[in-house]
């Protein structure tokens, strides 16, 4: 299906960077440990290993009672004993209309999830390849080097992930001889530390942050996850379902989930720049400025509800969502990026097939230019360092591996901070 590689390359993007890293990370200079800026990861989307543990459920008679399994990318060993569906199933929330949002999400009865190894950078091993070229640069890992991991379903309001991580950033500020830490988010991570940063007190952030680079960040969300929630997506390898079933199951799943919404493009960025969806039952399109007619015509009621809360979560445009730390965002571009799909009709769990339109635009093979481009609103941030360096033909997956990317953030961390007291 050409132009949707979005996820097809990822395997061989993460392999071919782990074999450009190695063969260059010797090179890099052992520093003295004591003397470096510590570093806090947060990961990209289901780039956080979480363990589901299942007793008892009685959501579907077809899958185990009891039992256990992993949800992450990349996955090369998924449950032999949950089964795609039933692992789609389980990690669906429950969803109550009513109360405070913080409260409105469950898993469901039977069902708890946490994370695994948090903290530690175990818990996320697709960025094993920078862990090495921050070793080899003398860092050491679960020391100065933490990961500030969450269950991706979830937004950075729910699942105590605001507590959690400030104690994890003072936690690393403290071991290592009260220094500021550094803040790296990749794709989706930078959404979560973007909250983080926009609810704590300058005070705190002048105390522990020593500054944050954000990795293609997708902030504004990207067009591509408007379709995603009626295809469906395999999150162990980041494939699309091939079965009706699967499909249902994971639209279902995605439907359920905050943090989908949080990653659709944000009409006060796109506006209407871009087709995410067109109906060729009906020649109707759909760009982000139309999400309410598109789960309005979906007869999606629960969508549009979190659509509404959840679209444009995270602020940053404005001068008062400011991060006000120093910023060294990277991005990719150069590449065809698929931001939308043709879809039989407005219905969940639509497997792809060799005749599915896709409408594209420049990018990083995930996100378009429109949401890599939209941290330049930090520029206009008052005394503290902004820079957004591009790398061409660098594609979403690998932006974590690159040697020269890898080597500005290893300076940038350890630059002096901007004096902006």
């Amino acid at each position: 299906m050409r132009g949707w590689r979005v996820f097809g390359v990822v395997a061989a993007a993460v392999a071919l960077a782990g074999l450009v890293l190695s063969a260059g990370a010797s090179a890099s200079k052992p520093r003295q440990e004591g003397r470096l800026t510590p570093i806090v990861l947060f990961p990209a989307y289901h780039f956080t290993r979480l363990l589901v543990t299942v007793h008892n459920q009685r959501i579907d008679q077809a899958c185990p009672r009891s039992g256990s399994f992993q949800d992450f990318f990349p996955n090369p060993s998924p449950s032999a004993t949950f089964s795609q569906v039933c692992r789609d199933e389980l990690m669906t929330l429950s969803y109550r209309p009513h109360g405070a949002w913080e409260t409105r999400f469950g898993d469901a009865k039977g069902v708890d999830v946490g994370i695994e190894d948090y903290g530690k950078v175990a818990s996320a091993p697709f960025y094993q390849p920078m862990f090495d070229a921050l070793r080899a640069a003398g860092y050491t890992l679960d020391r100065n080097v933490r990961v500030a991991g969450y269950d991706a379903r979830l937004t950075p309001d729910l699942g105590g992930f605001l507590e959690r991580t400030k104690r994890l950033i003072e936690d690393t500020y403290r071991d290592n001889g009260d220094r500021p830490v550094h803040l790296v988010g990749h794709s989706n991570g930078p959404l979560y530390a973007q909250y983080l940063l926009t609810h704590t007190r300058q005070a705190w952030k002048d105390k522990y942050i020593h500054g944050f680079t954000p990795i293609a960040g997708n902030l504004p969300g990207q067009g591509s996850v408007y379709p995603l929630v009626f295809t469906g997506l395999n999150v162990q390898d980041f494939s699309f379902p091939t079965t009706q079933e699967n499909a249902r199951s994971s639209s279902l799943m995605l439907l359920s989930a905050p943090s989908s919404y949080m990653s659709m493009g944000d009409p006060r960025v796109f506006d209407s720049s871009e087709t995410v969806v067109e109906d060729l039952s009906t020649g109707k399109t759909y760009t982000p400025s139309d999400f309410h007619a598109l789960f309005t015509d979906a007869d999606l009621p629960t969508a549009l509800q979190l659509a509404d809360h959840y679209i444009g979560f995270v602020q940053f445009i404005d001068p008062a969502d400011f991060p006000n730390v120093d910023v060294y965002a990277e991005k990719g571009s150069g590449i065809e990026t698929v931001v939308g799909i043709g879809l039989h009709d407005l219905s969940p769990g639509q497997p792809l097939d060799a005749s599915t339109p896709f409408f594209t635009r420049d990018g990083d093979i995930n996100q378009e230019d429109i949401t890599n481009d939209a941290v330049s609103a930090w520029s206009a941030m008052r005394c503290w360092h902004f820079s957004l360096t591009d790398n061409p033909g660098v594609d979403h997956f690998s932006l974590p591996s690159n040697m020269s990317l890898l080597a500005r953030l290893i300076a940038d961390a350890n630059a002096p901070r901007s004096n902006c007291g």
